[in-house]
């Protein structure tokens, strides 16, 4: 079980149990958690959840809602079990299967994360349109500029409001006795909102 007790997105790196799997960095889950506009019962999938640090940070901003994290790879699924109990999060549901099949039997939803689609974003998106309730939200993090543009273009294909922010983080780091800044990859931050 975590200490973490705040009441704030941007959980630092450090708490979840990470192996070699790449997760999603502290920064861009906090921008992440804004622009999905979270309410304490939302429901949530996280596609391509990874180690599982976007599905701990909406179920704890959730905490009456219902998260479900989609995975494929075997490491992610144990790490995001790993997590899940570090946490001690019980609203938290687990799916271990490729997307978009392994989204058929989930309920109607009205948050959506896309941190992987394993090549298949438009069948993903397309199933995910049909379960997305009124007014939902659809946060897609990506790294490549294809899939920014094949975001941008399937969301606005299915008529979403489109938003793109991007997002380039410098920490620092010691040297010696120096401190240095240090960048990380950009993210891409693509989301789309139903519209009523």
């Amino acid at each position: 079980m975590t200490d973490w007790q705040f009441q704030t997105p941007g959980i630092p790196d450090e708490i979840f149990i990470r192996g070699e799997v790449p997760m999603t960095k502290e920064e861009v889950r906090a921008v992440t958690m804004a622009k999905l506009r979270l309410k304490e019962d939302s429901i949530v999938y996280d596609i391509g959840a990874g180690t599982g640090s976007l599905t701990i940070e909406a179920a704890l901003l959730a905490s009456k809602g219902q998260v479900w994290a989609i995975e494929r790879e075997s490491k992610g699924i144990e790490l995001i079990e790993k997590n899940i109990n570090k946490f001690g999060l019980d609203n938290v549901g687990f799916i271990a299967g490729k997307a978009p099949s392994a989204l058929n039997n989930l309920p109607p939803v009205d948050r959506v994360i896309i941190g992987g689609s394993g090549g298949k974003l438009e069948e993903i998106l397309e199933v995910v349109n049909q379960k997305l309730e009124p007014a939902g939200r659809i946060v897609i993090n990506a790294i490549t500029l294809e899939t920014l543009s094949a975001a941008k273009d399937i969301l606005l294909d299915l008529n979403y409001s489109l938003d793109i922010v991007n997002i380039s983080v410098t920490r620092t780091r010691e040297v010696g006795n120096y401190h240095m800044l240090q960048g990380q990859n950009p993210v891409y931050i693509i989301t789309g909102e139903r519209r009523r």
